[in-house]
C-alpha cells in the first residue's frame, strides 16, 4: 500500500509542477510515473511535453512513440490531444533534431489526419528549418502573402482549391453520402464559373458545395469588414405553421410588426426559401426552418440568388394584422455579421420592438429572458419549476455546474411535481459542461419519473444542445414536448474554422462524429412525444402550446 500511495503522490508533484511549467522538474517526476505505470498513455503525454520543455527533443519522441501507440484523453474538452497533434509535435521533434525528410514525413502525417492549425504550422519556430523546402509550402498551402499579387480571378480560384482540399481533409467522412467525383465535378465547374460570377455567387457556390457533406455545422461565413455582403433588412422574421411572420422590427418599422409576408419582390416566400435550400446545410430537414428566416434578411444573398432586383432594398408584399394587403418598400442596413451563426441568437436584437412585448396579455416564460445562458422559476401553485437552458456555456456571473446545484437544492426543498427543461432556444456550446446537469438528473428521485421531467425541444436544439437531449433521453424518465430537434441523436459536427487566404472567407467543416445515442440509432431527429409546433395564431395571442400541453399533463395514464 505504501508503494501505491507514494505512486499517487508522484502523479500530483509531476501534475503542479506541469501547472507551474517547470519543465526539468516535472520531466524527472513524469518518468517515476511512467516507469511505474506505462500503459496510460496521458501519463507519456506529459511526461513528453515536459521534455519538449527542457528542449530534449530525441527524449521527447520516444514518449511521443507511446502516446501514438496507446493514445490520450482528457476529462473535459480542454487539453485533448488528437492524432494529428501527436504527429505535429513529432515533426516538431525532428525538425529542431536536424532531420528535415522525418519531420516533413510526420508533417505529411499530421496533416493527412486532419491537423486543424495551417496557421500554426506557418509560424511555429520549432518548424523553422522547413520553411524553404518546396514540399513544406505543397503541405500546408497558400498563405496570404503567395495571393497578394494574384487576379481576382486566380485569387478567388486559389481559395476554391484550398477549400475543396480541407473538405476532403479535415472533414468526418465527407463522401459517405455522395461520390467525391460529384464533389470533384462541382469545384471544377464553379472554377471555370469564377469569371463570370459576382463575389456573391461565387460564396453562394462554395455554400453549395458545403451543402451535400450532411453537415449542419459547415459554413461559409464573410469577414466583417465586407460592408457589401453584410446587408440585411432592420426586420425579424419567423417560420411558423401559418407562414413566414415579422417578430421584431427596428423602430423604423414597427407598422410591419406582426405582418405575413408574401412575396420578395416578384418571387413568393416559398420561392425565395426554396432558392436559398441548397445553400443550407443541415443534419436534417428541421434545421433549414431554424436558418432560412435569417436569410431572408440578407438581400445581397437574395440579390445573388436572383430573386431580388436591388440588393439593397426589396419591394415586401404583406398581410397585415389587420388583415388587409399591400406592398412596402424596405431598405438594407449595415448589420455585421449578418451572415453568421452569431446572429442566430435571440429572437428580439437589442433596441428593437418585439411582438409579444407589445400584445395585451403577459408575455410568457419562453420569450422573456431568451439572452440569458439560464435561468429558472417556481411556479408554486402548479408546483412547476420552469428551467430555461439557452446555452452550453458558463456564465460570467455563475457556472453552470453551481446553477444547476442551486435549481436543485430548490426542488429538494420545495413541493414540486414537475421540472421543466426548455432547450428551445439552445444551439449548443461546449457538451462537456452539461453533465453536471445531466448527473443531477439522473439521481434526483422526486423528478425523474414518468410525468415529471419535461424537455421541451425545437428547430434550433443544435449541437451540444442536440447532445445535451440525447444524454436526457437515453439516461432520464423525460417527457419530450415541442417539435424536433435540428440535429440527430448521432451526427457529425464540430467548430474548428480555417480561414481562406484571399478572400478571407471563414469556412468550417466538422471532424468529429458524436455517438452520443446508441450506435445503431439512425433518426434524423429526437421527435417530441407531444408535438406542438410553433403556430403564429399562438405566438400572437401571447400562448406557450408547449407548456400548456405539459400542464394539462395531470392523469396518470400507463406509460405516464
Amino acid at each position: 500500500m505504501t508503494e501505491v500511495v507514494d505512486y499517487l503522490r508522484t502523479v500530483a508533484r509531476a501534475s503542479a509542477q506541469t501547472r507551474s511549467e517547470r519543465w526539468a522538474e516535472a520531466a524527472v517526476l513524469w518518468e517515476q510515473v511512467v516507469e511505474r505505470n506505462p500503459v496510460n498513455g496521458n501519463h507519456w503525454d506529459r511526461l513528453a511535453e515536459a521534455r519538449l520543455g527542457v528542449q530534449d527533443y530525441q527524449g521527447a519522441l520516444v514518449a511521443y512513440q507511446k502516446v501514438r501507440e496507446l493514445g490520450v484523453w482528457a476529462r473535459r474538452a480542454t487539453g485533448t490531444v488528437f492524432p494529428a497533434e501527436v504527429a505535429y509535435r513529432m515533426a516538431c521533434c525532428h525538425a529542431r533534431l536536424g532531420d528535415r525528410e522525418r519531420a516533413l514525413e510526420e508533417l505529411a502525417q499530421a496533416l493527412g489526419c486532419g491537423f486543424r492549425d495551417l496557421d500554426q504550422a506557418r509560424t511555429d519556430d520549432h518548424l523553422a528549418s522547413l520553411r524553404d523546402d518546396r514540399r513544406f509550402g505543397e503541405l500546408l498551402g497558400p498563405s496570404s502573402l503567395d495571393v497578394e499579387r494574384l487576379s481576382r480571378d486566380e485569387g478567388w480560384r486559389s481559395d476554391l482549391r484550398l477549400l475543396a482540399r480541407e473538405v476532403k481533409r479535415r472533414a468526418y467522412a465527407p463522401f459517405r453520402s455522395f461520390p467525391q467525383r460529384q464533389f470533384d465535378a462541382a469545384v471544377d465547374d464553379l472554377s471555370r464559373s469564377i469569371p463570370e460570377l459576382s463575389d456573391a455567387q461565387i460564396v453562394i457556390g462554395m455554400m453549395k458545395l458545403l451543402r451535400p457533406l450532411g453537415d449542419g455545422h459547415a459554413s461559409v461565413d464573410v469577414p466583417e469588414e465586407n460592408e457589401d455582403f453584410h446587408q440585411a433588412l432592420p426586420l425579424q422574421f419567423y417560420l411558423f405553421e401559418e407562414g413566414v411572420f415579422v417578430t421584431a422590427v427596428d423602430p423604423a418599422h414597427e407598422p410591419l410588426l406582426g405582418a405575413q409576408v408574401l412575396q420578395f419582390d416578384q418571387h413568393t416566400v416559398d420561392q425565395v426559401v426554396a432558392a436559398l435550400e441548397p445553400l443550407i446545410s443541415r443534419d436534417n430537414q428541421q434545421w433549414p426552418k431554424q436558418v432560412a428566416p435569417t436569410l431572408l434578411r440578407q438581400l445581397p444573398l437574395l440579390h445573388a440568388l436572383g430573386v431580388t432586383a436591388d440588393p439593397r432594398e426589396v419591394t415586401l408584399t404583406i398581410r397585415r394584422a389587420d388583415g388587409t394587403s399591400g406592398t412596402v418598400a424596405v431598405a438594407a442596413g449595415s448589420a455585421r455579421s449578418s451572415w453568421s451563426r452569431s446572429s442566430w441568437t435571440v429572437p428580439c436584437p437589442p433596441g428593437w420592438v418585439f411582438l409579444p412585448q407589445t400584445l395585451a396579455s403577459p408575455m410568457p416564460l419562453y420569450l422573456r429572458n431568451c439572452g440569458a445562458s439560464y435561468w429558472f422559476e417556481y411556479l408554486p401553485d402548479p408546483g412547476v419549476v420552469y428551467f430555461q437552458f439557452n446555452g452550453v456555456a458558463d456564465d460570467a456571473d455563475e457556472p453552470l455546474e453551481a446553477f444547476c446545484g442551486r435549481l436543485f437544492d430548490l426542488i429538494a426543498a420545495n413541493p414540486v411535481e414537475k421540472l421543466v427543461v426548455d432547450l428551445r432556444w439552445n444551439s449548443g456550446g461546449n457538451t462537456f459542461l452539461v453533465l453536471p446537469l445531466l448527473h443531477r438528473l439522473i439521481g434526483c428521485d422526486k423528478i425523474n419519473r414518468r410525468g415529471r421531467l419535461f424537455v421541451i425541444i425545437g428547430r434550433k436544439t443544435f449541437s451540444a444542445a442536440q447532445n445535451t437531449s440525447t444524454f436526457i433521453e437515453r439516461h432520464t424518465n423525460a417527457i419530450f414536448v415541442g417539435e424536433p430537434t435540428g440535429s440527430r441523436p448521432n451526427f457529425v459536427g464540430e467548430t474548428a474554422p480555417f480561414r481562406l487566404p484571399y478572400s478571407k472567407l471563414e469556412v468550417n467543416v466538422s471532424d468529429l462524429y458524436w455517438q452520443s445515442s446508441w450506435p445503431m440509432d439512425h433518426r434524423a431527429w429526437i421527435a417530441p412525444e407531444i408535438h406542438t409546433p410553433p403556430s403564429f395564431q399562438a405566438y400572437r395571442a401571447n400562448r406557450d402550446s408547449a407548456m400548456e400541453a405539459i400542464l394539462a399533463c395531470q392523469e396518470h395514464l400507463p406509460g405516464w
